[in-house]
């Protein structure tokens, strides 16, 4: 079932036990779109029956991060598609709810997830390379689908990555203008952000084709992300917890 609803009209069709809104971004225009969706629970995932060709099916591979409805509760997922492309799975995914008091505590826990997450593909990628090159010799074949869930998983994180940076990017000024001191920290941190971008993209390169995907180039580039992105966090919360303390969060009335 597939129903598009772009004016977000969403409330009473998400309302039945076994429907939910999906909302991917447009593999073609990068613009959000939402569609009315039948699914089953499969544990703590969400299964949906798919066609290879359907709008939102295509959607999932350029952009695996989606935004889920089911009634009055909405969260973020990581769409994985079975290899045969007969259904997907929906894996939540964010950082879970915490008290937070301020910006600091708010960066702080953001960082803490976006580390897991990338312990997380770092493992993912070493089981599936391991169960590759077993495969090559006297092995079992890497489970099906294996390659496509480290592909899902690894974009996702990019893009959530990148969703961070720019949310960054748009605060630093305001950073600037009342801590003129902060200026040269915040040069170096948009640097960083433009260095990780680039190593998300090449990353991107090799995810294209993750069944022939040369290991070492892959190991190699996540080393590369992994690095510069601990050292990138490292130094942003150095430089910016002592003023984003002093900002609380949720904003308070003026």
């Amino acid at each position: 079932m597939q129903t598009s609803d772009n004016d977000h009209q969403t409330t009473d069709r998400a309302a039945a036990a076994d429907t939910l809104m999906l909302t991917t971004v447009n593999a073609e225009t990068d613009h959000e779109r939402t569609f009315a969706l039948t699914y089953l629970r499969d544990g703590d995932r969400l299964l949906l029956t798919a066609e290879p060709g359907l709008d939102w099916h295509r959607d999932l591979f350029a952009h695996p991060m989606v935004s889920v409805a089911i009634g009055a509760e909405t969260f973020g997922a990581v769409a994985v598609p079975a290899e045969d492309g007969s259904t997907v799975a929906l894996e939540r995914s964010g950082p879970e709810d915490a008290e937070v008091d301020n910006l600091a505590d708010l960066l702080v826990h953001v960082h803490t997830w976006l580390r897991s997450q990338l312990r997380h593909v770092r493992a993912e990628a070493d089981v599936y390379f391991a169960a590759r090159a077993a495969h090559d010799g006297p092995g079992d074949a890497p489970k099906p689908g294996l390659g496509l869930q480290l592909r899902q998983h690894c974009l996702a994180f990019c893009q959530s990555l990148e969703f961070h940076h720019t949310h960054e990017d748009h605060m630093f000024p305001a950073i600037e203008g009342d801590h003129p001191h902060l200026r040269e920290a915040i040069d170096r941190l948009r640097s960083e952000h433009r260095t990780v971008a680039r190593i998300q993209g090449e990353l991107a390169a090799l995810l294209s084709d993750i069944g022939s995907a040369d290991p070492a180039a892959f190991s190699t580039e996540l080393d590369r992300l992994s690095e510069e992105l601990t050292a990138h966090l490292d130094y942003e919360e150095e430089a910016l917890i002592p003023v984003l303390a002093e900002i609380p969060f949720p904003p308070t009335a003026a």
